[in-house]
């Protein structure tokens, strides 16, 4: 595949699935200047990680708030889930994004409230019984192995604690899709290792699919070259030469996607920009 040129439009790395978790067609949005995403086209399908990468200003959280409608495009369409919501009235949008998680890239925990009613939130604006909440906080925290922290404030939480409860919360509702944004921002080496195991663990036990925003090529190289292991109860190298086929890349540019493909597709880029983000 030729990447040589910035302004060419990608190519999908797999074929596009008929029904796809999330899917944006030329999708543009600015505010009061230049754009600042353009033309963006490209889809998630069911059980697809996709790692966006790009440097910090490129536009790649604002497209996870268009995913999820929190803003809108001034042209193109969003589907998700099926459903256009790129002019969908809000409280239409309601049950769709109940139905995707999302971690923030600073946690975004309340500090006035437990791990257990952080974790719980969507569920208690429910008004979900007590009982069945405590079962399904528990039943998170130990996913991302936090068990002990049900009763405890974010204030006492390392960094990286926080951003696992903030994994949980995510994970509470067993969404259909989730949104990672930036989720090793600000952790050192080894606690950002833990938090992309976790993604991978969420991945390959449950299939879920995802779009995961990073600047950090490690993280979306161990995702690429890991797979978690039920026995071990960890992620573990695949053999080598292998990479998971479902975990495919783009990258942003000024606001366009100048890449979609696959991790040896990235490693081979000819595209100037790809090859010094690379480097």
């Amino acid at each position: 595949m030729n990447h040589a040129a910035a302004s060419a439009p990608p190519t999908s790395a797999q074929e596009p699935d008929a029904s796809p978790v999330v899917a944006l067609r030329d999708v543009s949005v600015a505010f009061d200047g230049p754009p600042v995403l353009q033309n963006i086209t490209f889809s998630v399908a069911p059980a697809e990680t996709r790692v966006l990468l790009g440097p910090a200003g490129v536009g790649k959280s604002v497209l996870l708030k268009l995913i999820i409608g929190l803003l809108r495009p001034q042209k193109g369409s969003i589907l998700l889930f099926g459903e256009d919501i790129s002019r969908m009235p809000e409280q239409n949008l309601f049950p769709l994004r109940s139905r995707a998680g999302m971690v923030f890239q600073e946690s975004a925990l309340f500090d006035s409230l437990t791990v257990r009613d952080n974790v719980a939130y969507q569920l208690i604006q429910e008004r979900v019984p007590d009982d069945e909440i405590d079962g399904r906080v528990r039943q998170a925290l130990s996913f991302v192995g936090l068990e002990e922290t049900f009763d405890l404030y974010p204030a006492s939480l390392s960094g990286g604690m926080k951003r696992r409860v903030a994994i949980a919360r995510a994970l509470i509702h067993r969404p259909e899709l989730i949104l990672y944004d930036s989720p090793t921002g600000g952790l050192d080496p080894v606690t950002s290792t833990t938090i992309i195991e976790l993604i991978v663990k969420q991945r390959d036990v449950h299939a879920t699919p995802a779009l995961l925003v990073t600047h950090r090529l490690q993280d979306a190289f161990t995702l690429c070259n890991r797979r978690f292991d039920p026995a071990q109860n960890c992620m573990v190298p695949l053999p080598a030469g292998e990479t998971n086929p479902n975990t495919t890349f783009l990258m942003l540019e000024e606001g366009r996607l100048i890449f979609d493909g696959s991790l040896d597709e990235l490693v081979h880029s000819q595209n100037d920009f790809v090859r010094e983000f690379m480097e």
